[in-house]
């Protein structure tokens, strides 16, 4: 009898090799010294997604249901999903001594969203040792605040857990209110946030920035994330302060100036897939929400520890259309032309992305007994593996739960990921006569 054996495209390898590191993820956490109480099989699948996607929604709290054991697990995960399973599995290999083939470095190009094979093995390396160095100093730097407060051990433990958290973007935190309590805190402020926007701004920008130094060295991709990570913090900052100031739920209850401040900073850069919030997300005014619902959509960097289309994926659509609207043929960006492929892989990934959250909301209207823009909130946060919800989380139905498990899976392996995994491209032989259409 002979067997067929069945061979994957790097694509599909690593749809498999993801769907399989959380189903052991979920078979860890519903081992009897993992729970403090009974956690069913759905939300243990639906916790282990959420951490190997690094999203941070959670049906359970982490704090209450897990143990020691079962919370490692999960920050084990985080860090996996947040790095890559392909990257580790690249460490593994140079560590052993073996050889990196063609077949290795295509499966990393892919999971990091690189757009060559050149240079992805350097990556790799640059990738664990700036994690590596970022998350320990961020872990010093938050014990000084934690130890004093909660002890040694409880202060060393909880600095460890949500630095790597914060830097992977996951937004698993060990308090049933997210961060709330350190809303006007200084160094819980900047720390976390420093972490998030690091890890998101993506690996191969930190690497430019590490070895270009100048900025007018830098590759226009490293250029266009830099630039526009902060015009979007600013502006959004500056938008919820406004909308946000007088509002009694959120900003108006804060006594000082500088908690305002803080409180407005923090929940400006949170939604580009961090999932931490220092305020209830369920008090913000509708405006706000709809400009959260844009930032998560977006998201952070690619080969970036984050979910969402990707920022440099809006900037170039944001650009292609003014470069429409003003009758030029090419797109051009700081003094480069954009390629028509990148044009459409960008439309293409907002389209599909587009597509799965629309369906999701429209499922999830039917399962759930909930308001629409708190559906609506829930699965673009679920899309953009950000981690921020409304607070209908935990009382999803089990279609529910699957749903967003799904979509969750997705924003983090990409929309064209998923495509790719599932299409058999082939190129056209025919090259058919043109023809125009009407269109808007």
């Amino acid at each position: 009898m002979k067997y067929r054996i069945i061979k994957l495209n790097p694509s599909q390898l690593l749809l498999v090799v993801f769907t399989v590191c959380i189903l052991v993820g979920t078979l860890l956490l519903k081992l009897p010294f993992s729970t403090t109480e009974s956690v069913s099989w759905i939300d243990a699948l639906f916790t282990a997604t959420s951490a190997m996607t690094v999203t941070g929604l959670v049906v359970v709290d982490t704090e209450t249901a897990y143990t020691l054991f079962g919370e490692v697990v999960i920050a084990s995960l985080i860090q996996m999903g947040g790095l890559g399973i392909m990257s580790f599995a690249v460490l593994i290999y140079m560590m052993l001594g073996k050889k990196i083939g063609i077949k290795e470095r295509l499966l990393v190009q892919q999971a990091l969203n690189q757009t060559s094979l050149g240079g992805v093995i350097q990556l790799v390396k640059n990738l664990f040792i700036f994690s590596i160095t970022i998350e320990l100093i961020a872990m010093l730097f938050l014990s000084i605040r934690w130890v004093p407060e909660m002890g040694w051990g409880k202060g060393l433990y909880y600095s460890f857990f949500h630095s790597i958290s914060a830097f992977n973007n996951a937004g698993f935190a060990l308090w049933s209110d997210s961060l709330m309590g350190y809303v006007g805190d200084p160094v819980i402020n900047i720390v976390i946030t420093l972490l998030f926007i690091i890890g998101g701004i993506g690996f191969t920008v930190l690497s430019d920035l590490w070895y270009k130094k100048k900025f007018k060295k830098m590759p226009l991709h490293s250029k266009m994330m830099i630039i526009g990570t902060f015009v979007i913090n600013i502006a959004a900052m500056l938008f919820i302060f406004a909308l946000e100031y007088n509002n009694p739920h959120t900003l108006g209850s804060l006594n000082s100036l500088g908690d305002k401040v803080w409180a407005s900073y923090f929940q400006a850069v949170t939604p580009r897939t961090a999932g931490f919030n220092s305020l209830d997300i369920a008090g913000l005014h509708d405006a706000t929400i709809f400009l959260m619902l844009i930032l998560m959509f977006i998201g952070a960097g690619s080969a970036s520890t984050g979910g969402g289309i990707k920022l440099t994926t809006f900037l170039v659509i944001l650009f292609a259309v003014l470069t429409f609207l003003k009758g030029k043929e090419d797109t051009v960006l700081g003094k480069r032309s954009i390629s028509l492929t990148v044009v459409l892989r960008s439309l293409a990934i907002s389209t599909i992305g587009l597509f799965f959250i629309c369906v999701a909301i429209f499922i999830l209207n039917i399962t759930e007994d909930a308001p629409f823009i708190m559906v609506v909130f829930e699965v673009i946060s679920a899309f953009g593996t950000v981690g921020l919800s409304m607070g209908i989380t935990g009382s999803l139905t089990f279609i529910g739960k699957v749903v967003v498990v799904f979509i969750m899976f997705i924003g983090k392996l990409g929309p064209l990921t998923l495509a790719f995994s599932l299409a058999h491209p082939e190129k056209a032989k025919i090259k058919y006569p043109n023809e125009d259409i009407l269109t808007g």
